[in-house]
């Protein structure tokens, strides 16, 4: 293996080492650089030879064979690209309820109370029967659930996932949702039970990867934005499946810019996510079109209940 070799300034060759060396500790990889400092000359302290800013040589092979990823090693990966956001996996289903079950014993990952927040309190009753599985904030923690957890086509009837935004709970009456509502879309079971995986997988890295809502993907550096999509949710019924996206906001009869945002969602989910093209029509038996409602709205029950449907 030949060594690397550079003609940077001794303070930019110092400055340089230092990034390597934190980066090396970071994923626990020994150092193999020379990490010594550089005298005024360029050369290694008791260098007498060489040339200024050379690096010394990297193994390379060596530092590849410590790098575990999700992929690899399932339970102890050491490489960790963080997410935009922390994540929290919910999940009930008949079996659950009036039950209390312990969490998904997947070590690997963080476990937070459950936040005390107002939201909290008043859905209590809801809440008693939602088992938090497991927290995540990172893409190889993502991975590492998603490889231990049931698929929604093998789930039993009238069961749900709910990934929502660390320290969002999945209830209207959570301070994040309250003023919010939902995009979803109901498919026939029988039609899709080999495409729900695969749809409910999407959905998870649309939302972990921040790419429904360009708003805040659109900041700029230093820039502080919140996405509108707090959480999305998967259920199985004994006839449909039924995917949801659920939003902070829900847009006024005049509020044409967050109308605006809201159906991006709403086209990126049907296009994006789903694979549909944006003019196909879904309704039919059993199915629904995707359409966005405020939670306020779905009280209602059909009475007067206002729609967006892309």
């Amino acid at each position: 293996m030949t060594s690397v070799s550079s003609s940077l300034p001794p303070a930019a060759l110092q400055a340089s080492k230092s990034a390597l060396a934190a980066a090396l500790a970071d994923n626990n990889i020994p150092e193999t650089v020379d990490s010594s400092v550089t005298n005024g000359n360029g050369k290694e302290h008791g260098e007498e030879d060489g040339e200024p800013g050379e690096i010394q040589e990297v193994d390379m092979q060596q530092q590849a064979e410590t790098l575990r990823t999700v992929f690899s090693d399932p339970t102890n990966f050491n490489v960790k690209h963080p997410l935009f956001s922390p994540w929290t996996l919910w999940f009930d289903s008949p079996a659950t309820k009036g039950r209390n079950l312990p969490q998904t014993p997947i070590s690997a990952f963080p476990q937070t109370p459950l936040p005390q927040t107002p939201g909290v309190a008043a859905a209590a009753g809801w809440m008693e029967d939602i088992k938090r599985v497991i927290n995540f904030d990172s893409v190889e923690e993502f991975w590492g659930l998603y490889n231990n957890i049931v698929p929604p086509s093998k789930l039993p009837q009238k069961a749900n996932y709910y990934l929502f935004k660390e320290g969002i709970i999945p209830a209207w009456e959570d301070e994040a949702n309250k003023n919010g509502g939902k995009w979803s879309i109901q498919l026939p079971k029988e039609k899709n039970r080999n495409n729900i995986d695969q749809y409910w997988l999407y959905t998870m890295l649309a939302a972990i990867g921040e790419t429904f809502d360009p708003f805040l993907t659109s900041a700029e550096p230093g820039e502080s934005r919140d996405s509108l999509v707090t959480g999305v949710i998967v259920s199985t019924r004994p006839q449909f499946y039924r995917i949801s996206i659920w939003t902070r906001q829900a847009p006024g009869a005049e509020d044409d810019t967050l109308r605006e945002r809201i159906e991006t969602i709403g086209k990126h989910f049907k296009t994006g996510v789903l694979g549909y093209p944006e003019n196909q029509k879904l309704g039919g038996p059993l199915a629904t079109e995707v359409e966005f409602m405020s939670h306020k709205d779905s009280e209602k029950k059909g009475k007067a209940a206002k729609k967006i449907i892309v």
